[in-house]
């Protein structure tokens, strides 16, 4: 009678079949491990092979973009000097100096783009999107854009002119791409849209060398209007800014509740306008004064009844 250990031999079929798993794990392992090694070295490789390829050309499109920004950039200053030596006045200088810049940096960025070897269709489209774009959220700017032309050729003020404009008065410091920049009499920089500046109302005191100056003295009923007159007329006789040759006007203008207007309107050189008109505010109150002549003023008269 032959008896068989059973226990011995499932233990012993059990360890055999792990091993075996053991050992086919550890195989599938190591080939994932080398296929992945493989795979992540192809495409270092690759890597290396491209940038080895473009690397001259990367370097040469960087080189062509530092050359054509540093030529535009002697383009722009003779463009300048020639417009300087030109007979266009200096408001075009600063507006063509902004526009032609922007056009030469587009056209070396988009050289450079194509050495890399973007294809020229792609850059257009990608343009004409960017453009479609930015003409949908830069409206604002097209308008001021297209502003600054129409001042540039329709020439209502130049730069040196001392102009009203947007309700804002000052000398023309220059006329950019996007603003017009007015300097006030209290020096201030205004900078005015250029959309706005070409669609306001412009009022320009420097186109013509002569002003007239328009003041409005007021005397009490109780003085003499004609002394009145004689003595502004005396004062203006004197004052060596009033144009002489355009005859001046002083007359009586109203009749208000308490007092008596008298218009004043003298001719000046434009550069002289504030200068006469406080020379004659100041020489018609001393002399007012002087002859009695009296500058009526709001007064309350009580009465009281006991």
């Amino acid at each position: 009678m032959i008896i068989i250990n059973t226990d011995i031999t499932v233990t012993s079929v059990t360890e055999q079949i792990t091993e075996t798993t053991s050992q086919v794990s550890e195989m599938n392992v190591v080939d994932v491990i080398s296929e992945k090694a493989e795979e992540t070295a192809t495409i270092f490789t690759k890597l290396s092979e491209m940038f080895s390829e473009k690397f001259p050309v990367l370097i040469f499109a960087v080189i062509v973009l530092i050359l054509g920004i540093v030529s535009s950039k002697i383009i722009l200053k003779m463009i300048s000097k020639m417009i300087r030596k030109s007979t266009l006045d200096k408001t075009a200088n600063g507006f063509f100096h902004s526009f032609i810049s922007a056009i030469l940096y587009t056209v070396v960025v988009i050289i450079a783009l194509n050495i890399i070897g973007v294809p020229m269709a792609s850059i257009i489209t990608i343009l004409g999107a960017a453009g479609l774009a930015l003409s949908l959220a830069l409206q604002q700017c097209l308008s001021n854009i297209a502003g600054g032309f129409i001042i540039l050729f329709s020439k209502p003020f130049k730069v040196g002119d001392f102009i009203e404009l947007n309700g804002i008065s000052g000398e023309v410091e220059g006329i950019s791409i996007l603003y017009t920049k007015l300097l006030t009499a209290d020096h201030k920089l205004s900078y005015i849209p250029n959309g706005i500046a070409a669609n306001d109302k412009i009022i320009n005191y420097t186109v013509t060398k002569t002003r007239r100056l328009d003041l409005v003295f007021s005397i009490s009923y109780d003085s003499d209007f004609r002394k009145a007159q004689s003595l502004i007329n005396e004062i203006i006789e004197k004052n060596p800014k009033v144009i002489k040759t355009l005859a001046p006007v002083v007359r009586m203008t109203a009749h208000n509740t308490s007092s008596i207007d008298i218009d004043c309107k003298v001719w000046v050189k434009s550069g002289e306008y504030f200068d006469l008109k406080y020379d004659l505010m100041e020489a018609v109150k001393e002399t007012f004064d002087k002859n009695d002549i009296v500058i009526p003023y709001t007064t309350i008269d009580i009465n009281m009844n006991k």
